[in-house]
């Protein structure tokens, strides 16, 4: 197949097959240099050079009641984490000042657990109520679990600009990883999100052993939900969890996942979240010639790369770092 091709029907409207997303999970490693290309022709289209840096701040760790085989948070988990209920409304103010001094585009307010009380609500909407009064134009998304319409709202009114839900994982292979909530409920939290206004940010974990059938599911599945921001993560196996001997991806294979996003998903945000650096390794620079956006520093349980070397990364490639988060993406002429 030629991928130059099919990008230039994508950007001229196209929208791909199911089998045409499946060609490009199995292309020949040998052609990935020709795949990561047209990759980066769509994502040029839509982002040109920009890319947008996003920060998590961990402010409630552990204490959860689900099973999910990826996460040291789990309650089945047994790995040593630092766990503590939500952090004061100050010290998330305190993290977004930091996060805007370090040039971060969007500040990601991130606690543990099935869903939030209506009193942690309070103190994220309290917290993101000052950070609006005190820090310009940082975008605030928040990942909070199961949240009800009501506390949707609360979020909005406050100034919530985005809220992250992955799906995880496709509806099939769904009940390997987690028992102790449905997909749907997944689903469902997106749209009750979406209807209080809230942007959805909304992707996936690869590397759980899921087919390559399931990968082009879950990209299809966010298409059709119309997530924003597409979040796709790269399994980080860590020691004590159920997955903690799952270790099924290369580099390459990384970087065919995130073209295919791409390509399902040609005008949205895809950003290269967590298992970055544990997955891509020496190949990093090359998925941000497809993904236009980045977590900076660590991640909720496992360490990030020094956010130095991120920087430094973008500035050899010749890209630019999106300052203003609240500019919409353009399209170039080409």
């Amino acid at each position: 197949m030629n991928w130059n091709e099919l990008a230039s029907k994508v950007i001229d409207g196209y929208e791909l097959t199911k089998e045409e997303a499946l060609h490009i999970l199995n292309a020949k490693d040998d052609s990935i240099l020709n795949l990561v290309d047209a990759a980066y022709a769509i994502r040029r289209k839509y982002y040109g050079k920009k890319v947008k840096l996003n920060l998590i701040i961990n402010a409630k760790s552990g204490l959860c009641p689900e099973d999910c085989g990826y996460c040291s948070q789990s309650i089945n988990a047994k790995g040593e984490i630092d766990r503590y209920p939500l952090v004061s409304k100050q010290t998330i103010l305190e993290g977004a000042k930091a996060a805007k001094k370090n040039r971060i585009g969007t500040y990601c307010i991130v606690m543990s657990g099935r869903k939030p009380t209506d009193n942690e609500v309070n103190t994220v909407v309290d917290a993101v109520k000052d950070i609006k009064n005190e820090v310009e134009n940082l975008k605030i998304c928040a990942c909070l679990g199961l949240v009800n319409e009501e506390q949707a709202e609360l979020l909005k009114d406050a100034g919530v600009d985005r809220f992250n839900h992955n799906l995880n994982t496709s509806a099939n292979h769904h009940h390997e990883i987690t028992t102790t909530h449905r997909y749907e409920d997944r689903v469902n939290t997106v749209e009750i999100l979406k209807n209080a206004g809230i942007s959805p940010c909304s992707g996936v974990i690869c590397g759980m052993g899921e087919t390559k059938d399931d990968i082009v599911e879950m990209a299809f599945a966010l298409k059709e939900l119309d997530a924003d921001s597409i979040p796709v993560n790269f399994l980080h196996p860590i020691k004590g969890t159920k997955l903690e001997n799952m270790d099924q991806l290369t580099p390459i294979q990384c970087l065919k996942i995130l073209a295919m996003f791409r390509f399902v998903n040609p005008k949205k945000e895809i950003r290269i979240s967590g298992g970055r650096e544990y997955n891509l390794r020496t190949l990093q620079s090359f998925g941000l010639f497809i993904a236009n956006s980045i977590f900076v520093g660590d991640y909720l349980t496992t360490a990030g790369q020094e956010a130095n070397n991120d920087y430094k990364m973008i500035e050899d490639l010749g890209f630019e770092i999106e300052e203003n988060p609240y500019e919409e993406s353009f399209e170039l002429s080409l």
